[in-house]
C-alpha cells in the first residue's frame, strides 16, 4: 500500500490523529519549541508546508507534508517527535545532515516552526528547502528556484516573515489551476482525485528518489531527474 493509501484509510468524519502527521485543530501551545535533539547538528532544514490534521491529509494543499513523509520513508529517516511547534525528524540523504519539518500550526503560521528550528540549529536561510503546493504549474510538475514571491500563499509568506528574507529555497509541486479564480479555494482545500492517485504516488516517489541531488545543492539535476522517473513510470 502506498503512503497515501495507508493515510486515506485512516480518514473519517472525524478529525484524528495521524501517525507521522500533525494532529488537532489548534497551533498546538503545549507542544515544545526545541526538545531533545542531543547531538545531532543538521546543515539544512527541510519543512513540508501542509494543514495538521487528518481531515486535511489527502488536500492538494498538503503535497509538501506528503513529500516530506516520501522523503522521510525512503531515507530511513528517524521517527518523527514534538519538536519546534511540529513533527520533526532527523536523518542523512547523501553527506547531508537534514532536519525534516511537518508544522503542526496551520498553514498560515507555519513560519513559527520554521523560525523556532532555523533559529535553535543556526540554520542559514539558503539552507532552509520548502515543499509546497502551487497553482502555477501543471499538476504533478516540479520546480525548484531561490526567493521571489508568495503568490498568495500563506506558509510560504508566514515562513517569509519568520525568517525575515524571502530568500529560502522552495520545491514547487504543481497542482494545476482550476481555472477561475473563484474555484481556487474549492480546488485547493480540496482533496486530490481519485485517477490523480497514480501519478501523484510517482511523483512522490520520484521526488524522494531525486532528494539526494537536492541536498547536494544541484536543483537543476534534481528537476531533471524528477521529470525523467515521472515519464519512465508513465510510459510503462
Amino acid at each position: 500500500m502506498s503512503i497515501l493509501g495507508w493515510l486515506g484509510s485512516l480518514l473519517g468524519p472525524r478529525a484524528v490523529d495521524v501517525p507521522g502527521q500533525p494532529g488537532g485543530s489548534s497551533a498546538r501551545d503545549d507542544w515544545p519549541a526545541t526538545g531533545d535533539w542531543e547531538d545531532f547538528s543538521p546543515v539544512q532544514i527541510w519543512v513540508g508546508l501542509g494543514n495538521p490534521g487528518a481531515s486535511y491529509a489527502m488536500h492538494r494543499h498538503n503535497v509538501g507534508f506528503m513529500a516530506a513523509d516520501s522523503i522521510a520513508a525512503t531515507h530511513d529517516f528517524e521517527p518523527p517527535k514534538k519538536s519546534f511547534h511540529g513533527w520533526a525528524q532527523q536523518g542523512r540523504i547523501g553527506g547531508a545532515r537534514i532536519l525534516l519539518l511537518k508544522p503542526a500550526t496551520f498553514m498560515n503560521e507555519s513560519g513559527r516552526a520554521v523560525g523556532e528550528a532555523a533559529r535553535f540549529h543556526k540554520i542559514e536561510v539558503g539552507d532552509v528547502i520548502a515543499f509546497h503546493d502551487e497553482l502555477d504549474l501543471a499538476p504533478f510538475k516540479v520546480k525548484v528556484k531561490t526567493g521571489g514571491g508568495t503568490a498568495g500563499h500563506n506558509g510560504l509568506r508566514d515562513t517569509q516573515r519568520a525568517l525575515g528574507t524571502p530568500e529560502y529555497w522552495r520545491v514547487r509541486l504543481g497542482i494545476g489551476h482550476p481555472g477561475h479564480k473563484d474555484r481556487v479555494t474549492g480546488h485547493v482545500l480540496g482533496n486530490f482525485a481519485k485517477v490523480d492517485q497514480p501519478w501523484l504516488d510517482r511523483l512522490l516517489d520520484a521526488v524522494a528518489d531525486a532528494a539526494p541531488l537536492l541536498a547536494a545543492r544541484k536543483p537543476e539535476d534534481f528537476m531533471t531527474r524528477v521529470a525523467l522517473l515521472t515519464q519512465e513510470e508513465n510510459g510503462r
